[in-house]
């Protein structure tokens, strides 16, 4: 394989122009196609960033080393299938599959050709998850909150596949554990999946984790809360800023707590907590989270290296995604 990769994108919706439009700036890169079956919506994105356009993906295996599937999720398994089967590597917009049979079938075709597979969590790659990553934190409890007014994008699935997937994702990142125990709550508004839905998962390690999503909202809001024995995290996916507190660094007022008893700290009913805190601002690095996504894939490409998000961690917050629908079905309440 040359060290100039050539890539494809089928599917040129709403992401899958992002995806176009960063293979195209980048080094030893050449993006072959666009494609879409509607012909001049992949003429539309192709003239955009100077690839030719296609409608039938089939005619691009044997010309692209890497491919990007952003097609709507019913359709991933088909598109993918014949590119998984050749072996090429390819980049499955977030969720992998509707389902997982369907997602465990996908990976079975990339295990026998070795074909590379990552999927798009690209909330994996934002600033503030990269830079809580790096402290190694084991998470007790995590929160997350997910809202926003309805696109009309997703309205043939429910809310936890289209919106909570990606705090799936990252809960799975970070508690590092498969088996849970959820309860679960949803409600249809607009249609006849979920509109709004609440999970709280107990993981088999004691991680407890209490997840929020809604599409009926009317402002945008994406935040996580991670507390561990060490620190407590807070970040704002969307501003891409973050706060942590850490234990280290606020051990003098840790130990006056323990050293007073109740009735001393009511003393204290004065003072400002808050001040008296020692808060960091999270190091975030300034990227785009869908660009280093697809140069995490690029590089399992060229270097045969796992990429950040596998086909397994696709797979996973499928599960996870598929029980939580379960247990919102199991305990369906309505208005």
């Amino acid at each position: 394989m040359s060290n100039r990769l050539r890539t494809a994108l089928i599917g040129a919706g709403h992401m899958g122009k992002h995806h176009a439009r960063i293979y195209s700036e980048l080094p030893d890169v050449e993006l072959v196609a666009v494609c879409d079956a509607n012909a001049e919506r992949a003429e539309e994105i192709a003239s955009m960033v100077g690839a030719p356009a296609v409608t039938r993906a089939a005619d691009l295996i044997g010309k692209v080393d890497a491919v990007t599937i952003a097609v709507p999720t019913v359709y991933h398994a088909e598109v993918a299938r014949p590119f998984l089967e050749a072996g090429i590597a390819t980049l499955i917009e977030k969720p992998i599959a509707p389902n997982r049979e369907t997602a465990a079938q996908m990976l079975e075709w990339a295990d026998k050709s070795g074909a590379v597979v990552s999927v798009g969590h690209s909330e994996r790659f934002n600033p503030v998850v990269l830079a809580m990553s790096r402290m190694e934190v084991e998470p007790k409890f995590i929160e997350t909150q997910r809202v926003s007014p309805f696109t009309f994008r997703s309205a043939d699935i429910g809310v936890v596949f289209d919106m909570m997937i990606h705090d799936i994702d990252i809960v799975l990142h970070l508690v590092k554990s498969r088996r849970y125990k959820i309860h679960a709550v949803g409600v249809n508004v607009l249609g006849p999946h979920e509109d709004v839905a609440n999970a709280r998962i107990t993981f088999d390690n004691g991680c407890v984790v209490n997840l929020t999503a809604s599409r009926l909202a009317l402002k945008t809001h994406r935040r996580i809360r991670v507390f561990s024995p060490d620190a407590y995290f807070t970040m704002d996916y969307q501003n891409k800023t973050g706060l942590a507190v850490k234990k280290d660094a606020n051990l003098d007022l840790i130990t006056m707590a323990r050293e007073r008893n109740l009735t001393d700290l009511s003393d204290l009913t004065a003072a400002d907590y808050g001040k008296m805190l020692k808060v960091s601002p999270l190091v975030v690095d300034d990227v785009e989270p869908l660009r280093a996504e697809i140069e995490s894939f690029l590089n399992a490409v060229r270097t045969g290296e796992p990429p950040a998000v596998t086909g397994q961690d696709g797979l996973a917050a499928v599960q996870l995604a598929e029980d939580i629908v379960a247990a919102i079905k199991h305990g369906e309440w309505t208005l």
